[in-house]
């Protein structure tokens, strides 16, 4: 009996455990993907470049977390506000889900204030 069971155990460690790798894989495929696409469009001028390194997301990826599709300081607050608190690690929320949050306002008020200096 501990037998078959050590052998189900073992199985569904190795099956999560690739299942979780595929997953990063692939999300840095996708992050890869993303990169190369701006850098081929001309779009990314080196200051964006900067701020897609710094903040680890591109500004499209932070306007699709927090479903945004203008820069609007009012829409940025509120989505993030909504987000932010759903998402609450006591409310049974994401601790991930949060942080990805915090790094699309940062990354939307850095693009925000590089417009409002041109």
């Amino acid at each position: 009996m501990a037998k078959y069971l050590a052998q189900i155990i073992v199985l569904g460690v190795q099956t999560i455990g690739k299942a979780f790798s595929r997953a990063l894989k692939q999300e840095i495929d996708m992050s890869r993907q993303a990169a190369a696409r701006q850098a081929s469009s001309g779009r990314g001028s080196q200051q964006t470049q900067a701020q897609n390194l710094r903040t680890g997301m591109t500004l499209e990826e932070a306007q699709n977390i927090l479903n945004m599709e203008k820069l609007d300081k009012e829409v940025l607050e509120k989505q993030y506000k909504h987000l932010f608190e759903v998402n609450e690690k006591a409310k049974g929320g994401s601790f991930y889900i949060q942080s990805k949050v915090f790094r699309a306002r940062e990354r939307i008020e850095q693009e925000m204030m590089a417009e409002e200096k041109k």
